[in-house]
């Protein structure tokens, strides 16, 4: 009999939609043995290992929730190192991986498309810092000033404003705004080469992979490709440098060069913050190296 492995965080924003829409209807799928992994509260990578630990070959895998419950998923598809085949369900704030993953029309739907072999491969970016294994990351992956500001969503009002839809938005835009004036001056990154090349006074680095970064920049489909992406370094502590990049990004997109792999070198290890998909850690390293690995079979 098929698998199908639900997964979901019952801490979500989300999650008495979730319940109602995705797991009330698990009960009528025929030929499928439905397991349910629920995101403990935990790191991103421990949740990853342990869902890693239980996946098996030819399992479809659905992540219902937002992109942090998605990153996860992936993480551990790949971790697992089986033949297993990743779909989701968008039920998030922003959404950014629902514009490659997500079905609409919900699970039947899913479970339709992955019966009728409506399966593509994805191409997700890889992160290493100093050598070790980070985090994969289907989207985008920044390092600086953006990281820094996705802090701002795990404030608690601004979770809570975030359940009211259209209202949220406003209030986590305010928010940002806040914090990009209080924070703007010490957030400039260390002196660092990008693939040998001397970067002075940048705010930000970004990695882009797929059709839009934060809910409302413009990205591109290179998570089709196999071993290209979008990438590009940033000064954004001036207001108008920010709104200049804010504007061209969700009108025309991200002003990014493409590239097969970078690799930022600090002149000695420095401590920054990096994010994929919204999911922040700080992190102390010299070299972080970003590059496409891996290949994820994806209902689509």
């Amino acid at each position: 009999m098929k698998r199908l492995v639900v997964v979901y965080n019952p801490r979500s924003s989300k999650q008495a939609l979730i319940r109602e829409q995705v797991l009330s209807e698990l009960g009528g799928l025929r030929g499928y043995l439905v397991g349910k992994y629920e995101v403990k509260k935990a790191s991103l990578e421990q949740n990853a290992r342990d869902l890693a630990g239980i996946l098996i070959d030819g399992d479809l895998v659905l992540a219902t929730g937002g992109d942090g419950t998605v990153t996860m998923t992936l993480n551990a598809v790949i971790q697992s190192k089986k033949m297993v085949t990743l779909s989701g369900l968008a039920y998030g704030n922003f959404n950014d991986l629902g514009s490659i993953l997500g079905v609409p029309g919900g699970v039947k739907e899913v479970v339709r498309k992955y019966e009728a072999d409506e399966i593509k491969s994805v191409y997700p970016l890889e992160v290493r810092i100093d050598e070790k294994h980070w985090r994969y990351a289907l989207g985008y992956v920044t390092v600086g000033m953006l990281a820094a500001s996705t802090m701002v969503f795990e404030e608690p009002k601004v979770r809570e404003k975030l359940k009211t839809g259209k209202t949220g938005r406003f209030f986590s835009l305010w928010a940002l705004k806040n914090w990009y004036f209080k924070h703007r001056c010490k957030q400039i990154l260390p002196d660092f080469e990008l693939n040998g090349q001397k970067m002075t006074g940048m705010t930000d680095y970004l990695a882009v992979n797929g059709p839009r970064v934060g809910g409302v920049m413009k990205g591109g489909d290179w998570y089709l490709e196999v071993g290209k992406f979008g990438s590009g370094t940033k000064r954004l502590r001036r207001l108008f440098g920010l709104l200049r990049f804010m504007f061209r990004s969700m009108t025309k997109g991200i002003p990014l060069s493409e590239t097969e792999g970078d690799v930022l070198e600090f002149e000695e290890p420095a401590e920054v913050i990096i994010q994929g998909e919204g999911e922040f850690v700080r992190v102390r390293g010299q070299k972080i190296e970003v590059k496409k690995r891996g290949e994820v079979r994806m209902v689509g």
